[in-house]
């Protein structure tokens, strides 16, 4: 199992006809990029971040969102780490996480 570092943040494209590793991190950066309720057939899929709400308690309930959002949504893929930052003055925050990714061989 490899490690890899994923972020919100950035201006890759979404690879559409990526394949194994490369689909997982592809799904992570997505889930990562979608809000809740943006999606008609899986209402659910995407995260809700704290809005106003700058706290560390707002931050560890959005980390657990991404964890789980995570392991439920993407098979093979586990989380490490999840941490936080600020850009652009703190009008937006960064999420960085780490995440160990199966590659299927045995």
């Amino acid at each position: 199992m490899a490690i890899y570092t994923i972020s919100n943040e950035g201006k890759e494209t979404i690879s559409f006809g990526a394949i194994g590793v490369e689909e997982k991190i592809e799904s992570v950066r997505f889930l990562l990029r979608s809000l809740v309720d943006t999606f008609p057939m899986d209402r659910s899929f995407g995260m809700n971040p704290p809005v106003d709400d700058p706290s560390e308690m707002a931050q560890n309930e959005w980390a657990t969102q991404i964890i789980t959002g995570i392991e439920r949504n993407v098979m093979g893929a586990y989380v490490d780490e999840v941490t936080f930052s600020q850009a652009e003055l703190g009008r937006r925050i960064i999420v960085v996480v780490k995440v160990g990714i199966e590659d299927g061989e045995i």
